[in-house]
């Protein structure tokens, strides 16, 4: 079952599911953020990792050193085409044991030639969630500090897992930055 608005605050709310919350949808000129009828959308944070060379040409997720990562802040990136950079959302989200939240990217980019990663949110998990914005296109695209980049769809299951990923003590578990990959 997807779960709604009403559903979303109320978990947000009581047992802080996400922090900072913004209760509803802000729109006005900004790539929007805060509550859905569905889902909740996520804001960028300022904090951006830009791959530079990759030694031998090639990067390999079980070779934490093939890609070295120059970390930056800034309000805009513009992030040229056929590359891609790390950011984190503003949010820090922790999913209840019942349920499995989807990370989507968000249309407005998606028009831009901006592929936002989709990335489950699993249960239990807990952080500021790393995603990986990739420009498809053939123009340098501009992505916004403090706004809108994803949105997080939350699916109730029958019931609680067996297993959850703090109960596998999942190698994401609790992140504070942006995390780039490791086996």
């Amino acid at each position: 079952m997807v779960m709604n608005d009403a559903w979303i605050r109320h978990m947000a709310e009581r047992r802080r599911m996400i922090e900072p919350f913004e209760p509803r949808l802000i729109s006005g000129g900004v790539v929007s953020f805060g509550v859905s009828s569905y889902g909740y959308d996520a804001r960028l944070a300022d904090e951006f990792r830009v791959p530079e060379a990759a030694p031998g040409g090639e990067i390999d997720p079980k070779a934490a050193d093939s890609v070295r990562f120059r970390e930056i802040t800034l309000s805009k990136l513009a992030i040229p085409p056929g590359s891609f950079a790390l950011a984190r959302t503003v949010e820090y989200f922790r999913i209840p044991r019942d349920i499995l939240g989807v990370c989507l990217g968000k249309s407005t980019y998606a028009r831009c030639g901006i592929v936002v990663n989709i990335t489950p949110l699993e249960p239990e998990w807990e952080g500021y969630v790393t995603v990986s914005l990739v420009n498809a296109g053939r123009f340098p695209v501009k992505i916004h500090a403090g706004e809108g980049v994803a949105q997080v769809v939350f699916l109730k299951g029958n019931e609680p897992c067996g297993v959850s990923y703090a109960d596998r003590r999942g190698k994401y578990q609790k992140q504070s930055g942006i995390r780039h990959a490791t086996v």
